[in-house]
């Protein structure tokens, strides 16, 4: 008899907890609760922000899944989010576009302030912060027994790839915060020329580049919004991969920038173009080749902000080793590399529609130059043999000698 009632009991806890959890992937145990700051995750992407919700403690709070929408856009299908029953426990997943995220009331705020950048110049630094909310709808009545469910988040996106991984979170009975950060780093990218159309990537040969070659570069953005805009900040060489390396050469900086240095393009495009001449590390002396590597340390800025970023000449504070190396170890900055760039010991110069030659094979004539080179080579023999042939007959035209006559002279017999 006891195990009877043991079983009626088992089983009338099973189907109390079926008609809670209405099939969902909850366990009662765990999530018999309201929401707290650990049922709702955000992950910051380039394109997209994606949000999570535990649903199970929604549906323990009566509400479903409909219910949540972004920023009290509830009467909009598209500020809803979806059920993933796939996992555990069971989420509500939504999906916040970079490109359109003001459509449901999500907020993108860019505040500006000076500081130092990756190397301790000083520099007008941007972070871009999208915020938003999820909530659920307001009874029609003056009271309500079910709590409104708030669940707050943003992302920040240090717009110098200042990447700062902590997460701040705060939680107070059915209000959920959650802070992250995200960085637009991978879809910039660093690419190599050979002219100034920006088509052909730049092959290097195996016996390197020589000196003074000109090399375009660019900086590309991929993949992005198109409310923001590329800004080089530094761009620089070291003589190793290491964009850390104390030994460098600054191509241009804020007002500085070296002679051989034409910076074609900045902060009015998704792409930041410049061009320099290669040149050979002393350090390198003894050797037939020396390596160059690119590194830019780039900004993103809104198209109306980008203007009000660029430098404003003979006002920047001067920056030494010290500063420099001290900061960077600290800033944890995002650098674009590229390279290595090889150069010859020779300084024969060279332009680069001659690059593609150097692994050629000896020119060779077709069949229309060389029938025209024979009859030019013909042609002057025959005028040649003409020239000789007209001397020969002028000579032979020419009068005899005259023939004295008179009386003989007997003394000469």
């Amino acid at each position: 008899m006891e195990q009877i009632c043991l079983i009626l009991l088992l089983i009338s806890k099973a189907l109390s907890i079926g008609a809670q959890f209405n099939g969902y992937n909850c366990d009662a145990n765990f999530h018999s609760r309201f929401p707290a700051e650990r049922d709702i995750s955000v992950y910051c992407g380039v394109q997209t922000i994606t949000l999570k919700i535990n649903f199970c403690p929604v549906l323990f709070s009566g509400y479903t899944d409909t219910d949540l929408a972004l920023n009290g856009r509830h009467g909009d299908a598209h500020c809803r989010g979806f059920i993933n029953n796939n996992t555990f426990p069971t989420v509500v997943l939504f999906s916040i576009s970079l490109a359109t995220l003001e459509t449901c009331g999500n907020a993108l705020v860019v505040s500006t302030a000076q500081g130092p950048n990756a190397y301790g110049n000083l520099s007008l630094v941007q972070i871009g912060n999208i915020s938003g909310y999820i909530d659920t709808p307001d009874p029609p009545t003056i009271i309500s027994y079910l709590p409104g469910l708030l669940y707050k988040f943003s992302c920040s996106y240090p717009l110098e790839y200042l990447v700062n991984n902590t997460q701040l979170a705060s939680s107070a009975a059915a209000i959920s915060v959650k802070d992250s950060n995200g960085t637009f780093v991978s879809t910039l990218s660093l690419l190599l020329y050979n002219d100034s159309s920006y088509v052909q990537q730049l092959s290097i040969p195996m016996a390197g580049l020589t000196l003074k070659t000109r090399v375009f570069a660019a900086v590309k953005a991929t993949n992005l919004d198109r409310r923001w805009n590329v800004l080089m900040d530094y761009c620089y060489t070291t003589a190793s991969g290491n964009p850390n390396d104390e030994l460098r050469y600054d191509l241009f900086f804020s007002c500085d920038k070296d002679p051989q240095t034409t910076v074609f393009e900045n902060g009015k495009s998704q792409m930041g173009r410049f061009a320099f001449e290669v040149f050979r590390f002393v350090k390198h002396k003894n050797q037939k080749m020396s390596t160059v590597f690119l590194h830019c340390v780039t900004k993103l800025c809104r198209a109306d902000d980008c203007p009000m970023l660029m430098p404003i000449c003979g006002s920047r504070k001067k920056r030494d080793v010290s500063e420099r190396t001290e900061s960077n170890s600290a800033s944890g900055n995002a650098i674009i590399t590229a390279g290595p760039i090889i150069t010859r010991s020779d300084d024969t110069p060279m332009n680069n529609s001659q690059l593609a030659q150097l692994n050629s094979p000896v020119f060779r004539m077709n069949t229309v130059t060389s029938a025209l080179i024979s009859g030019i080579i013909i042609l002057g023999v025959m005028s040649l043999c003409f020239f000789i042939l007209s001397l020969t007959l002028l000579k032979g035209k020419r009068a005899p000698p005259t023939i004295l006559s008179g009386a003989c002279n007997p003394a000469f017999n």
